[in-house]
């Protein structure tokens, strides 16, 4: 597995570095949480860590510690990291667990970027989308905690017309000056 970072020639000398961990505030990124589907969409994220595995259970580990490596890298919070982590095993599972008939395989493709004061993360697949199932393996937990954990939560279909969750967690804790 390679693992490639698409960060362009724009990102600043100073993105890795910060002092969050040193913020005197003591308010966390669930300062400003929302609930439901964001109001608003960005256009595309412009992603710095991108992931295309097969959608297989142990997999789900793998993007987790990857993404929590880069969040960290970053110097977030580690509350958010936490929550992120979280956030990002459930999507993940549900993809592993209801996007592919039959217990087949498909691509599973996790994007991650830090932008405007916020870490977005988003989990595709090329399954069958998001539907109720009477037969489901799962007690239908995830995405309402997914929701609580992140700042806003989105589902929808991309451009590609792939699942897509996306989710963006809040950098309200990091003062405005010290932001990666």
């Amino acid at each position: 597995m390679q693992i490639q970072s698409t960060m362009g020639s724009d990102t600043p000398p100073h993105a890795f570095r910060g002092s969050a961990r040193e913020s005197s505030s003591t308010q966390g990124h669930r300062g400003r949480r929302r609930w439901g589907l964001a109001e608003s969409r960005a256009t595309g994220l412009r992603s710095d860590v991108r992931l295309t595995l097969p959608s297989r259970p142990e997999n789900v580990a793998v993007i987790r510690h990857v993404l929590g490596a880069f969040a960290e890298a970053l110097r977030l919070p580690p509350d958010l990291v936490e929550d992120m982590r979280l956030a990002v095993t459930e999507a993940c599972t549900n993809v592993v667990v209801h996007a592919y008939a039959n217990g087949d395989e498909g691509p599973m493709a996790v994007t991650a970027g830090l932008r405007d004061g916020a870490l977005t993360v988003v989990v595709s697949d090329e399954g069958r989308g998001i539907l109720p199932r009477p037969d489901s393996p799962g007690l239908g937990l995830g995405l309402p905690l997914i929701a609580t954990l992140a700042s806003s939560l989105e589902l929808g279909t991309n451009d590609r017309k792939e699942t897509e969750v996306r989710m963006t967690f809040e950098l309200d804790r990091v003062p405005e000056g010290e932001r990666p």
